[in-house]
Formats: C-alpha cells, sequence, structure tokens
C-alpha cells in the first residue's frame, strides 16, 4: 500500500478511535497549561521568538560558513567530523566505528535523527545490543513501536497502558505508580551505562564558534551516555547550528518553555570534544556525523527552507487540530504533525508525500505557537501549489475540478439540475471519498438564488 493510501486508512482508523484521541488529548492537555505557564518568564515573548526566528534564518542562508567553522573548531578540539549525504552512508560510518572498536554495546539517549537512519535496527542486524535511555523512548522500544512524538515518544500511551507493558516484559506489579516504574527503569539502566561500549546521541544545537554540541535534557540519561562509555557518536542534521554559544540563552529557555513549559530544562550540556590530557570524565573518542539526507533539497526551496529552522520543540504537533485527532503514527514518517507535512515531500519525495501537505485545516495555529517563526500553515500553501505545478495528481482529480469549474462559472449551469438529481450525483460520486463515519449533506430543491428571485417577484406584485 502507498504511503497516501495508507495514511488515509490509519487516520480514518484513529480519527474515531475515542480511547485513542482520549489519550492523546489528555496528555497535550497536560503540556498545554505548563506551556502557558512556562511562557509567564517572558516579559515579551514575540521579541524573543523574533530574534530566535532571525537568527536561525540567517544560519540557513549562511550554513556553507557554518558547517566549515564547526568542522574546524571541532577538529581542534580532538573530534572528528564525518559527513554522510544520506541514511545509507551515515549507518556505514558508524558500523565501521563499531567494527573497528569491537563495540558489543550500544546506549543511546532521545534522538530523532537516529530514528530517521533507523539506527536500532541496523545495530539489530550486526546483533549490537541497543539500548533507548530516555524513559519515553524506551518504553517505546519495550512495546516495538517509533516514536509517536517528537518530544514525548510514548504520549500515545496512558500510564495503565505502560504498566501493563512492564508486567508483561519484567513481571512487574500491573498496579505500579509511574513513580514506582520510573524507579525501576533507572535501577535497571545503572548498570548498563557502565557496561557499554558506545554511547550515540542527537544535538539539539551545534555550536560552530567553540566547535560543540549542545544537548538539553530532563533525566540526566543524556549526559551519562556522552560521559560513561570510551567513544561518542553525535548524529545530527546540518541544519542544527545557532549563530553563537552566547545564543544559548536564548534558545535554550525557547525550547524547554514551549516544549515541556519549564523554564528551562534540567540537563543542559555542552561537549566540544573527547577528553582531554588529565581529565577523568567523558569519552576517549569522539564523531559528530553532520547528517544531509535531503536537507539541501529542502534548503533550495525559495521559501520552504524556512522549515529548517525547526528547533524540534513539537509545540506546532500539540497545537495541530489534525495531530490531534489522527495521532504521530498515521504519518508513518520520523517527523509528524505540521512540521513534518512541511519538510517530508522534500526530505522523503514530493510525489509520494505530499497527501501531508493537503492534511492541514490551514487554522494556522501552527504559525502562531512556532517560537522561530516559521509560517507553517503557508508552507503547506505552498507545497500544496508546488505538487500541482508538478503535475501530481490523478486523472480523476484533473476530470472533477474542470467538470466544478465549468459548473462553477456560470449561474445557469449550476442551476441545470434540480437539488435531488445534485443529491444523486453526490451520492454516487463522493459517498467513498466523503467517508464512512459522516453523513452526506443534502442540498436543498431550490438554490439560495432562486428563492431570493422568487422573494423579489413577490415583493414586485
Amino acid at each position: 500500500m502507498d504511503a497516501y493510501n495508507l495514511f488515509i486508512k490509519e487516520s480514518g482508523i484513529k480519527a474515531f478511535d475515542l480511547e485513542h484521541r482520549r489519550k492523546i488529548n489528555f496528555n497535550i492537555s497536560k503540556y498545554d497549561f505548563a506551556v502557558s505557564n512556562g511562557k509567564n518568564q517572558y516579559k515579551n515573548i514575540e521579541k524573543a521568538k523574533n530574534r530566535a526566528g532571525f537568527l536561525k534564518y540567517k544560519v540557513i542562508n549562511d550554513l556553507d560558513k557554518y558547517l566549515i567553522q564547526f568542522e574546524d573548531k571541532f577538529t581542534a578540539n580532538g573530534g572528528k567530523v564525518i559527513w554522510a549525504q544520506d541514511k545509507k552512508e551515515a549507518l556505514k560510518e558508524i558500523l565501521d566505528i563499531v567494527k573497528e572498536n569491537k563495540i558489543k554495546t550500544v546506549v543511546k539517549t532521545k534522538s530523532m535523527t537516529t530514528e530517521e537512519i533507523d539506527l536500532n535496527e541496523a545495530l539489530e542486524k550486526k546483533k549490537i545490543n541497543a539500548l533507548e535511555t530516555d524513559l519515553g523512548e524506551y518504553i517505546v522500544q519495550l512495546a516495538g513501536e517509533k516514536p509517536y512524538h517528537i518530544v514525548t515518544p510514548a504520549m500515545h500511551k496512558s500510564k495503565e497502558d505502560i504498566a501493563q507493558l512492564f508486567n508483561e516484559k519484567f513481571n512487574t506489579d500491573l498496579n505500579s505508580s509511574p513513580e514506582e516504574l520510573t524507579a525501576f527503569v533507572r535501577n535497571l539502566l545503572k548498570e548498563k551505562f557502565i557496561e557499554a561500549d558506545l554511547g550515540v546521541s542527537g544535538a539539539n544545537f551545534l555550536i560552530p564558534d567553540i566547535g560543540g554540541i549542545a544537548l538539553t535534557e530532563n533525566e540526566g540519561n543524556g549526559m551519562m551516555t556522552m560521559s560513561f562509555p570510551k567513544i561518542h557518536i553525535v548524529i545530527a542534521g546540518i541544519e542544527k547550528f545557532i549563530p553563537r554559544f552566547t545564543d544559548l540563552d536564548l534558545f535554550w529557555p525557547l525550547l524547554s518553555t514551549h516544549g515541556t513549559g519549564q523554564n528551562i530544562s534540567v540537563y543542559n550540556s555542552i561537549v566540544t570534544g573527547p577528553r582531554k590530557t588529565g581529565e577523568v570524565d567523558g569519552p576517549k573518542k569522539m564523531y559528530v556525523i553532520l547528517l544531509d539526507n535531503n536537507r539541501t533539497n529542502l534548503l533550495a526551496q525559495d521559501r520552504q527552507r524556512r522549515a529548517l529552522s525547526c528547533i524540534k520543540c513539537g509545540a506546532c504537533l500539540n497545537a495541530c487540530p489534525v495531530y490531534k485527532n489522527i495521532g504521530g503514527h498515521t504519518y508513518n514518517t520520523t517527523y509528524s504533525g505540521p512540521i513534518g507535512a512541511v519538510s517530508n515531500p522534500f526530505l522523503l519525495d514530493m510525489e509520494e508525500y505530499k497527501h501531508q501537505s493537503f492534511a492541514s485545516s490551514l487554522c494556522g495555529k501552527c504559525t502562531e505557537v512556532c517560537p522561530v517563526k516559521i509560517p507553517l500553515h503557508e508552507l503547506l500553501l505552498v507545497n500544496r501549489n508546488d505538487s500541482v505545478k508538478s503535475k501530481f495528481y490523478s486523472g480523476k482529480d484533473k476530470f472533477f475540478i474542470k467538470v466544478w469549474k465549468r459548473t462553477m462559472s456560470t449561474r445557469k449551469r449550476m442551476d441545470m439540475f434540480s437539488g435531488n438529481r445534485k443529491n444523486l450525483f453526490i451520492k454516487n460520486f463522493f459517498k467513498k471519498t466523503w467517508g464512512t463515519h459522516r453523513e452526506l449533506p443534502k442540498i436543498k430543491e431550490k438554490s439560495f438564488n432562486k428563492m431570493w428571485k422568487e422573494s423579489k417577484d413577490h415583493e414586485t406584485e
């Protein structure tokens, strides 16, 4: 089944799954409340967002300069930069490092970029044990699922679902509280950090002027993933840059406020390379893999390139009425919601994934909540226009649009058939498109235009 038909099928199921909608709306409502409170730390949040949007867009337009600056600085710090054009190259480089260093166990902190390249699956094929150490990621890994949300991987699960999962996997008490399950996982992971040969992370931000990566998290697992194993690999998209180290005081609070409602996340780390002589903490070797994977395709677009400014806070997902009904898994892509709908046609394939840009109410809420001022709802329209210009539509679509345009161009054609005939036409040709869960609208026998004329004729009598 192609991406479009799979999306239609799964969205139809999820949108009318009342239990699914209850869970996701409950969890998102908690975030909405926290984010609303978190924004109170700002005297002028619009000024902060405008500043952040300007800086990120500046980086995107001068990306070549920042890439070179970062490589020079990070290499001088003792690290190694690896350039990967696509998923295949990134995985080859990682597996070469694994083989060269005889890696047996890997611990990972939360990273959407590693999900993008299917790193866990690649390591599993090589009989390498890769363990997710973020609690949400660990839960979906146990369940054999992909992350549901950019920030909250297990947002679609209730505490009862998670207790059931842990009972099945570890025979824990079915009535275990979230605190008890968290403590259980913490104890389980302690030894894993010490045993691991390799730590893998993403990067919230790449900092070119110091040649460093910035990682923000709330559980401490990121710090341990980077510091305990002898080797640390960072996998980051080439768009992750901010201009300077001093810009973190702007971006870290914006990221945490819009992502979780915190003034700032609990753990914020800056790593500039492997440990130096005389230092006791940190890895002996550190690599940063800069991943393109069609980002330059998105960068080539005059308007949609703005989507590369995204800082992956998840705010647009939480705000989107479509996402809140169909959820994250329905997209069947690493990046879901409005930001995914804008970028996926270029990161993957416009013809196959154009439908995501049409799966939007264009209410503009995503644009309103974006901390870096990406005009998401406008870019969705640009994507739609580009897909039509590229003639990515069926002969059936073309036929019906032509008939519709011709019919609607004159009042005479619009009134050619009675309401009953129009209802018959709609029933025969649009019932499947309209969906099985909704009742087809019925057109009145007389049009408004006809009733208006009759009322006017009555007045003149």
